[in-house]
């Protein structure tokens, strides 16, 4: 198979990481969010590196079980059958490291094993009767910690002969061959060598679960070398218990100064309600580091109108376990009989396994099948109601998901140690939370219940602090000149206290500027949808993951109001200037937003709009631009004759141009007749790439080839 045809049915920012070039962008970071296609894009990348001509052996990829490295070899094999790649797990590798011969000798064997390394079960109660005898603490350290080299030297001189036992016997635990592979790199030079000439590149997945030794032993095996390619979301680093370090991602950028950053953000399994929801989970967390995830085309929904509706997620509380289970139970029969559902298509999640076990008891006592459990019918047994904690339940989605126990000590669970650790351990359970979320693809309801049994007991339970804000809203009663006076006020007020904010961001967060402006764009255009009590509706936004973004490109919308403006804010989700012929000094705050969104002003009279589009792509800007084909708004909701100066500018900056159709956005403001809400719909158009229309059909002319298209698809969406 060509390289090319590999990389079909990618959208732009998964094709640009398969692309990436190591040598122009060196190290790559795919921060890849829930739903967002990061195994296919692995697996695509390296089917591509073979089809552009590396040799399979030459690449390393490492991933964290098994299960899932033998899923993508089989990904990977589909193409070339016969590849070598060395896809493994971590021990895995560790362990062929240290079987190698280098030389005359084994590579186990410069280390000072006596024999050769043989993983064995855990030997956790017989290493603390050991430290016992030392007379170490037994939380000094733990058996996975032998090896490790950051010990005081007094436990150092203690750990001697255990060490050397190890050595003499080969019995080891797996994180002893992290250890030693680390050892061997790091202090035998021909070692280093010899594995460094073995791979030219090393990927790696679920980079947020790696531990500080694991991170170790893929810096010994890079070096000072480029290619190192990584994708993992920080956003489900839900293993620090087990060692996982967070810091791995979140230092990335600062360990490799050259490196490169990609977002993947469209999701390819939940409604934009629940996106929403997610999105929402991590409003505090640092800019550099956050993505908004986007509803792309949902697979396996196979049309079913329940995917269609995009409800909200819903709370629900109860007053006790009985009440709780009477709704589930209710529920799960009302939408496997109004939806054709199967039981398999709806979970419960939990945060601990005790919940577990109460909730398929439950189900069970009122009559439902449980996947998992122990009963006869060996259909039913593959089609139940999937009962999971939330930690089991990472990578699998469902069409509808009751998130049980949204209560404070449940969800998020107890927090224990000084401040720093309950912050750490709060920060994970927030992610947990949001692992749990994200595996909702149609429908999520939360559930809290004020008082149940737990640990013995019966307890009074205070909502989860996780649970979103329930906004009250408007319900605004008076004159609409009152309303318009009201409207103008509040959002004006918003934009004042925002060029404050912005300003304090300048001087201590100077690098953060562009991302901090692309977020509160959104909460601005929030905030006006709120204020003005407007119900937006966005349909086919998966096209938005058809354009490559990192070109010029154009949005032309029929245009009604002043409202049109937020409205293209959200239905894009970026933050996209407009071609202006004046920058409205008179009302300097406007003038000033302006500028910030990307504004460029042009004299029609005088014309220039390329030149200024080219004069900011050479000082690193990438113009997005809004552009009005009518030329004014209209007075009605039908389209206004369009004018073809910005599809010829269109031509002219190699651009693409993404058509959205509004409707009802004449009823927000200048056609309103009353304070009640508005409904108002947008739809996201097929986008016209014209500089592949123009490869392809050579000149082109912009009424015919460009405006006419353009003019057609938004009738027929109007």
């Amino acid at each position: 198979m060509d390289a090319e045809s590999i990389l079909e049915g990618l959208n732009s920012d998964q094709r640009a990481a398969v692309l990436h070039d190591h040598q122009k962008g060196a190290q790559l970071l795919i921060l890849a969010g829930a739903g967002s296609g990061k195994t296919s894009v692995l697996t695509k990348r390296i089917q591509y590196r073979i089809a552009s001509g590396v040799a399979p052996e030459k690449i390393l990829a490492l991933t964290f079980t098994a299960k899932a490295a033998a899923e993508m070899r089989e990904r990977v094999q589909k193409l070339f059958p016969e590849a070598g790649v060395r896809l493994c797990t971590f021990h895995s590798l560790a362990l062929f490291i240290l079987k190698q011969k280098i030389g005359n000798r084994f590579a186990y064997e410069m280390v000072g094993f006596k024999k050769p390394p043989v993983p064995q079960e855990s030997v956790g109660r017989d290493f603390l009767m050991t430290l016992s005898k030392l007379k170490i603490k037994s939380g000094a350290l733990n058996r996975e910690e032998l090896f490790a080299d950051n010990h005081s030297a007094s436990i150092m001189a203690k750990l001697k002969k255990l060490r050397q036992d190890v050595l003499d016997s080969g019995q080891v635990v797996f994180e002893d061959l992290i250890y030693q592979s680390i050892n061997l790199l790091e202090n035998f030079e021909d070692a280093r060598n010899y594995f460094r000439d073995q791979w030219s590149e090393i990927m790696v997945d679920e980079y947020q679960d790696i531990n500080p030794s694991q991170y170790r032993l893929v810096k010994a095996l890079l070096g000072e070398r480029k290619e190192l390619f990584v994708v993992g979301d920080d956003d489900q680093a839900i293993y620090g218990f087990r060692g996982a370090d967070i810091g791995n991602i979140n230092r990335f950028c600062d360990d490799f100064k050259e490196s490169t950053l990609i977002r993947l953000e469209w999701n390819y399994r939940s409604v934009p309600e629940i996106l929403h929801l997610a999105n929402d989970i991590f409003e505090n967390k640092p800019l550099r580091l956050r993505k908004v995830l986007r509803a792309g085309n949902r697979k396996g929904s196979g049309g079913n109108p329940l995917y269609q509706e995009n409800r909200k997620p819903e709370v629900w509380t109860s007053d006790d376990p009985i009440e709780e289970m009477q709704k589930i139970v209710g529920k799960i029969k009302e939408l496997r009989m109004s939806y054709d559902l199967k039981w398999k298509n709806f979970a419960i999640l939990v945060r601990y396994n005790r919940q577990r076990l109460y909730y398929e008891e439950a189900l069970k006592e009122a009559g439902l099948p449980v996947a998992g459990t122990e009963i006869s019918d060996e259909e039913v047994l593959e089609d139940g109601v999937h009962v999971e904690t939330v930690h089991a339940s990472k990578g699998l989605q469902y069409a509808v998901v009751f998130y049980a126990g949204l209560a404070e000590g449940l969800t998020p669970g107890e927090c224990l140690g000084n401040a720093k650790q309950r912050k750490k351990q709060l920060d994970e359970e927030r992610r947990l939370y949001y692992v749990g979320v994200t595996r909702a693809e149609a429908y999520l309801i939360l559930l809290y219940c004020k008082r149940r049994f737990w640990k013995g007991k019966l307890r009074t339970l205070k909502k989860s602090r996780f649970l979103p804000r329930q906004e009250k809203p408007l319900d605004l009663k008076m004159p609409l000149i009152l309303f318009r006076i009201y409207a103008l006020s509040v959002v004006a007020l918003f934009m004042l206290e925002h060029i404050v904010k912005l300003m304090f961001v300048a001087i201590f967060h100077s690098k953060d500027v562009d991302i901090w402006i692309d977020k509160k764009v959104q909460v601005f255009s929030h905030f006006c949808m709120r204020v003005l009590r407007v119900d937006l509706t966005i349909e086919d936004q998966a096209m938005l993951g058809k354009v490559d973004w990192s070109r010029p490109v154009f949005v032309m919308g029929n245009h009604n109001s002043y409202c049109d403006i937020p409205i293209i804010f959200l239905a894009i989700e970026r933050t996209v200037g407009f071609i202006a012929k004046q920058e409205l000094r008179l009302v300097p705050f406007l003038s000033f937003w302006m500028r910030k969104v990307g504004c460029i002003f042009v004299d029609r009279e005088r014309g220039g709009g390329a030149a200024r589009i080219r004069e900011a792509m050479a000082k690193g800007h990438v113009p997005r631009l809004s552009i009005f084909p009518e030329g004014t708004r209209g007075k009605s909701s039908d389209l206004y004759p369009f004018k073809s100066g910005g599809f010829r500018l269109a031509i002219e900056s190699d651009a693409t141009i993404l058509p959205i159709a509004i409707k009802g956005a004449g009823e927000v403001w200048e056609r309103r007749r009353d304070t009640g809400r508005c409904k108002v719909v947008v739809k996201v158009l097929e986008p016209l790439d014209v500089k592949a229309l123009h490869e392809a059909k050579g000149e082109l002319e912009p009424r015919k080839d460009l405006m006419y298209v353009v003019r057609e698809r938004m009738e027929a969406a109007l």
